[in-house]
C-alpha cells in the first residue's frame, strides 16, 4: 500500500507556518523615510532597549539597510551627548550594614539581616516614663 506523499508535505508545511511569526514590516521603509537622522531621539529611543542597548533586527522588524542606519545614528548621537551609552538601573538591596566587603553582593546570600522591631504604644509610652524617671534621678 502506497502513501500518500502530498498529505505527508502539506501537513508538514502546516506546521512551519504555524511556528513562525509573521515578519513585523520595516518601520522606517513602511513611512517612507529616506534618512534616519542621528538628532530625532524620539525615533531613535523606539529602537532602544530600556538599559540604552540597541534592538535587534529581528525585534524591532527593521530591514537591513535601516537597522544599519539606525545603528550608526544612535551611536553619533550617543557621542553627542543625545543619548545615553547606558540606563542607570536602581536595585532593591537589603536594609543590611552588617555585610562584610562584597560578600552579599549576589543578592545577599551570606549577609545576617538585622530584624526591624516595632514598638507598640504602649511600649513606646513605658520607655518614655523610664527615660524621665533617670532623668529626675540624676
Amino acid at each position: 500500500m502506497a502513501r500518500n506523499t502530498n498529505d505527508r508535505r502539506s501537513r508538514r508545511a502546516a506546521k512551519e507556518a504555524a511556528r513562525r511569526p509573521k515578519k513585523k514590516p520595516c518601520l522606517l521603509c513602511r513611512d517612507k523615510v529616506e534618512w534616519v537622522d542621528y538628532k530625532d531621539v524620539a525615533l531613535l529611543r523606539k529602537f532602544m532597549s530600556d538599559r540604552g542597548k540597541i534592538r535587534a533586527r529581528r525585534v524591532t522588524g527593521n530591514c537591513s539597510q535601516h537597522q544599519r542606519d539606525v545603528a550608526v545614528a544612535i551611536k553619533t548621537a550617543r557621542e553627542l551627548v543625545l543619548l545615553p551609552y547606558t540606563q542607570r538601573t536602581v536595585t532593591e538591596r537589603s536594609g543590611s550594614k552588617a555585610r562584610a566587603g562584597r560578600a552579599g553582593r549576589a543578592g545577599a546570600e551570606g549577609a545576617v539581616q538585622e530584624p526591624v522591631v516595632e514598638e507598640s504604644e504602649s511600649a513606646a509610652a513605658e520607655s518614655a516614663e523610664v527615660a524621665e524617671s533617670v532623668e529626675v534621678a540624676g
